[in-house]
């Protein structure tokens, strides 16, 4: 079961935090900072990953929360490019987001037994070490909470020019949340979705290097 839960988990961080790899490698290609279609691909095969991962193997709150909620941006950015592609029938368009509306209801019900089982399993514990445990989750939420933010504004620029674009700010928010999830996964020894982190770091630098250094913004998603 731990050999199973594992490669689960390898393979779910490697298809989610690759992601951002095959998007560096295409943005070198282009001398832009470009986002692929392939992209929103991996990104919602990791999480329905990583999720169950998260919640049934490392019982982890922040991991339970980074992964639960991805999928509605991810389905959205996807309807906004299969439409440019013109082939965004109504019938995939129904599928696809009553398969989001349910994943997100699971998730959310996931998340909660989760917060609550790690709340049982501390709440004995020496004070000090309750105030240490919930302090690195704390951190981890935070992150999380900016991670949220990134694409909370991808998703309204993108709502706003009707096509999937990613905004500057998304990478500059990246930096600082992967950081804080990091510190906070390293201290729980979460190492797939620590390490994972810690690997996207220099996409996104380079990213903000190629959108700087053209002083133009990030191409939209399938250019």
């Amino acid at each position: 079961m731990a050999f199973l839960w594992t490669l689960i988990g390898v393979t779910g961080g490697i298809i989610f935090f690759g992601r951002f790899y095959v998007q560096w490698y295409v943005s070198e290609r282009q001398k832009k900072s470009v986002v692929p279609i392939l992209f929103w691909y991996m990104s919602s095969a990791g999480v329905v990953l990583l999720l169950p991962y998260a919640v049934f193997w490392l019982q982890s709150p922040v991991g339970a929360l980074s992964y639960s909620f991805n999928l509605v941006v991810y389905a959205r950015n996807l309807n906004h490019i299969w439409r440019d592609q013109g082939v965004l029938t109504a019938r995939r368009k129904t599928l696809l987001n009553g398969a989001v509306v349910m994943a997100t209801v699971v998730a959310v019900a996931l998340v909660i037994v989760t917060w609550l089982g790690e709340y049982h399993a501390t709440k004995d514990a020496a004070p000090p070490d309750m105030v240490k445990n919930w302090f690195w989750i704390g951190i981890g939420t935070l992150g999380q909470i900016l991670f949220g933010c990134r694409f909370l504004i991808q998703w309204i620029a993108t709502e706003a020019k009707r096509k999937s674009v990613i905004p500057v700010v998304f990478w500059h928010i990246s930096v600082v949340a992967s950081v804080l999830q990091a510190a906070s996964y390293i201290q729980r020894a979460e190492w797939v979705f620590a390490l994972g982190l810690i690997a996207t770091l220099p996409v996104y630098l380079r990213n903000l290097w190629l959108i700087y250094r053209h002083k133009t913004p990030a191409a939209p998603p399938g250019e």
